[in-house]
């Protein structure tokens, strides 16, 4: 975990020192567990979450305590919010004061009453391409200043780096994974039917059509089963 003072200020030193943890972070659950540890330290902030975009689709990556899932779920269920506007339209939102807000009163009545009285939302993108919304709060009103503003501007953007690798890393694995699985497949229907590899592989094809199934379920079922599937 990267070590803040925070009777110092951020210095380049410190964001290099995240972005090497946030490189060797295993998964992308790691990744998102480590900037919020961050934020919690950097920014003026007292809670913490980061959602992720998935296929146009919003997920709660990671939260510093059970209030935070539950605004954020409950945002994404009814799809209005500060967060899902961050989302969609990629800008950075500031709540200086929950009770006050006009623009999502419900939202603001009920983060108000869990005892939150300030937010940001600052968008997590990789171009064009959103992936997700770093989201800070605070129980104190007008909570963060500019300095925090550009320090969760940086944190985002490593974020959104690390985030977007980490991904790509396990859709290549997932890739490498499901074709050995369909290797072994095609094995065991080439030594059960003596047919070739071409052949072994348009019969799992033609099971993966006509059942509207993965090719990659239908290539564990037969080396569970060691036969086609019914």
């Amino acid at each position: 975990m990267v070590h803040f003072d925070p009777a110092e200020p951020l210095a380049a030193q410190t964001f290099a020192e995240l972005a090497l943890e946030l490189h060797d972070a295993p998964s992308v659950e790691d990744t998102v567990e480590a900037v919020l540890e961050f934020a919690l330290q950097a920014v003026n902030c007292t809670h913490a979450g980061l959602t992720l975009s998935s296929r146009g689709r919003a997920e709660i990556g990671a939260v510093t305590d059970p209030a935070v899932e539950s605004i954020h779920q409950w945002q994404i269920d009814t799809g209005d919010g500060p967060l899902i506007t961050s989302l969609r339209e990629q800008i950075n939102i500031g709540t200086p004061d929950t009770r006050a807000d006009e623009r999502w009163p419900e939202w603001g009545s009920k983060i108000a009453e869990m005892g939150i009285a300030s937010g940001l939302q600052v968008p997590l993108a990789v171009g064009d391409h959103t992936v997700g919304v770093l989201s800070l709060y605070s129980t104190e009103v007008d909570a963060f200043s500019n300095d925090d503003l550009a320090v969760a501007h940086i944190l985002a953007w490593h974020a959104s780096i690390a985030v977007a690798a980490a991904r790509h890393q396990a859709s290549m694995v997932q890739a490498i994974d499901a074709r050995k699985l369909v290797g072994q497949a095609m094995g065991i229907l080439m030594m059960k039917f003596d047919v070739d590899g071409d052949r072994a592989f348009a019969i799992l094809k033609r099971y993966s059509q006509d059942n509207n199934r993965k090719l990659r379920d239908v290539a564990q079922e037969v080396v569970d089963t060691r036969k086609l599937p019914h």
